[in-house]
């Protein structure tokens, strides 16, 4: 069975109260009207790290976001949306993102501490696949593996025009012990050195290394008919291939399978897998020695995640996290994998 993301998860990783005092519904009326778009009926899309809307324009739907320059620079998300207006131009199923009133991409409202960095893109068609459940199938799959080789097919040859987006090194869950007990998560700092040490050792040749989306999973979609339209490219840093690939694998357990044996688990990745695989290397290849890569990118995820919750969630305040960042702990302190998958079975 299914296990969705719990009410209490996705409100423990809500924005930053500070930032939240500074958002008004009359800074959201005058971000909408930047574009020329109206939020008199705006509903509310997502508030983790961005407050995204849906709002009307020329009759239609489409989405507002404004980020906070706490989060990313002006210069950060202008680059972010050039890539995907790139990848749109290529004929890839993103939400195209639209100039404002004034011809730019981007606009900024000022606030008592910091800005509102505000853009509006397209409404992806289709339902989400948590949605469509029994319906979303292997071709679904597939495409999925599909158009994530395409995205690192353009991002092969991609050249930046403005802005510019971090490495993944770069990103502060990355210093996890900034975040962590230094003697309780001890072994858990040594294991995210090692892994990070690691990662930075390989190749980072355009071929292998890139501009990537890095969280495609199944929230980041809607699928209409048999093809997928991905949004939300927050994230979007420079980092290998097989990162924008883990992350599918990663989530598609940690979603419905995470409370399974470490041998559930790993049924359901390996049958995942074998269809994702499919369906990326219908575009490009992917060879043996990233394929056996693939478990350092799942723990470094799972690092990531460890890193997330002790930075965002206050455990007086949400106790009932706790047993789930402890599970993850455990994990980790004995390095279990999310999943094992033979790789070898595929080449």
């Amino acid at each position: 069975m299914r296990q969705e993301v719990s009410k209490q998860e996705r409100e423990a990783l809500q924005m930053e109260q500070w930032i939240n005092e500074m958002f008004t519904d009359e800074r959201l009326a005058e971000a909408a009207a930047l574009f020329g778009a109206d939020a008199k009926q705006a509903i509310q899309r997502g508030d983790f790290e961005n407050y995204v809307y849906e709002v009307e324009k020329d009759g239609k739907p489409f989405m507002l976001r404004l980020t906070h320059t706490s989060h990313r620079s002006k210069e950060q998300v202008v680059a972010e949306l050039e890539w995907v207006n790139d990848l749109h131009d290529r004929g890839m199923n993103v939400s195209l993102n639209h100039l404002s009133t004034a011809g730019n991409l981007v606009e900024e409202i000022s606030l008592e501490q910091g800005s509102f960095l505000v853009c509006l893109f397209d409404k992806a068609p289709g339902t989400s696949a948590y949605e469509l459940r029994n319906e979303f199938t292997d071709k679904h799959i597939e495409a999925w593996g599909e158009l994530t080789a395409r995205f690192h097919q353009a991002a092969s040859d991609y050249n930046k025009k403005n802005g510019s987006r971090p490495h993944w090194y770069e990103d502060d869950l990355i210093e996890i012990e900034n975040w962590l007990d230094p003697e309780l998560d001890k072994e858990i700092i040594e294991l995210n050195h090692h892994i990070v040490s690691t990662i930075r050792n390989f190749d980072t040749s355009k071929d292998v290394y890139g501009i990537i989306h890095s969280d495609i999973h199944q929230g980041n979609f809607f699928i209409d008919g048999a093809e997928l339209h991905v949004f939300d490219f927050d994230d979007t840093m420079h980092f290998h291939y097989i990162h924008d690939v883990s992350i599918p694998l990663y989530y598609t357990i940690w979603m419905s399978y995470r409370n399974e044996p470490l041998s559930i688990r790993s049924e359901k990745a390996t049958a995942f897998f074998e269809v994702f695989y499919r369906g990326y290397t219908r575009i490009r290849p992917l060879e043996k020695e990233w394929l056996e890569r693939i478990p350092l990118y799942l723990t470094l995820r799972d690092l990531t995640l460890y890193a997330v919750f002790h930075k965002k969630v206050d455990f007086d305040e949400e106790p009932e996290l706790r047993p789930l960042v402890e599970w993850l702990g455990e994990r980790l302190r004995r390095n279990e994998p999310i999943a094992e998958v033979d790789f070898s079975k595929l080449y």
